[in-house]
């Protein structure tokens, strides 16, 4: 069931990759931070309505400091994520980003000892290769349609060390919440799934809640959060991949999860073509295609 799983949050995380694209505003200095919030929000009322009133989970409060460890490595490199919108196009960031299975994927392989097959090994490798052609990509169709438009951007804004830093930021950290995600789940199960993933929303609500009155008392900005529309629907796919995460990171197959789960940048791709009415080529179609045949691979070793 794992595949299934990852796929799901392929699917969601996917979704709301659309979503951010949409509700980030550039002339906003406090776009990210509305975006925090927002997600912040919607797993918060996640943790309360689903677990604690529909499924009435019995929830231990020191899990909030235990899986801390975790949830700061999460919220800290979506919070960089968001801000670094600011200084460089999606096209460049998202791609780097989405390489943090690989980053977890060496981790567990290095300090915990997973193997992984051969055929398995060859349809990640396909993933990650689409992944990096697909920014490849990405880039040039943007760059040309720039120069058609006769729009000029400053090299500093593009490739400048402060800008490439943030998606390089949120790989490694990403990366690394999510190997010790696995770590927490499987290799030592230090608690259960519905545990964690409590905690990592309730630490969610709490860093909104801050950011709220942050906003409200230091800068005098109050959140509009009933007019944040693409700021909501993104938190709201972010928190159901997140709840089918939970239970692909926790498999054994973990190892492998990561770097499929890092594939949702594939369907950002197709949806913003769908929805933004932008233009696919032949050759992202082809690289479309690789991704898939290394998910379909994936998805055969799980049966």
């Amino acid at each position: 069931m794992w595949f299934v799983y990852a796929m799901l949050t392929v699917l969601a995380w996917g979704s709301a990759d659309l979503f951010y694209k949409k509700g980030n505003a550039p002339g906003d200095r406090f776009s990210a931070s509305k975006t925090t919030i927002m997600v912040g929000l919607v797993m918060g009322l996640h943790a309360v309505i689903y677990y604690g009133m529909i499924e009435r989970i019995s929830y231990d409060w020191f899990n909030l400091i235990r899986y801390l460890p975790v949830s700061s490595m999460y919220i800290g490199s979506m919070a960089v994520g968001y801000f670094g919108l600011r200084y460089i196009e999606v096209s460049i960031s998202s791609p780097i980003s989405n390489s943090s299975g690989a980053v977890t994927a060496l981790l567990g392989i290095v300090l915990l000892g997973n193997q992984i097959g051969g055929g398995q090994l060859f349809a990640v490798a396909l993933i990650l290769l689409g992944i990096l052609m697909l920014s490849i990509l990405e880039k040039r169709e943007e760059n040309a349609e720039l120069k058609k438009e006769g729009v000029i951007i400053e090299e500093k804004y593009r490739f400048g060390a402060l800008a490439i830093i943030f998606p390089i930021i949120y790989m490694v950290i990403d990366g690394m919440g999510t190997f010790l995600d696995s770590y927490y789940l499987e290799y030592r199960k230090i608690m259960p799934e519905d545990q964690a993933n409590m905690s990592y929303e309730l630490t969610f609500l709490i860093v909104a809640l801050i950011l709220i009155v942050y906003l409200r008392v230091k800068q005098g900005e109050k959140i509009q959060i009933f007019q944040e529309r693409a700021k909501g629907l993104a938190a709201i796919f972010e928190t159901i991949g997140q709840f089918f995460y939970v239970d692909a990171i926790a498999s054994k197959e973990a190892v492998i999860a990561a770097p499929l789960i890092s594939s949702y940048a594939i369907i950002s791709v197709i949806l913003g073509r769908i929805f933004l009415k932008e233009k696919l080529n032949w050759k992202q179609y082809v690289v479309i295609t690789m991704v898939m045949i290394g998910i379909a691979i994936l998805g055969f070793y799980d049966g």
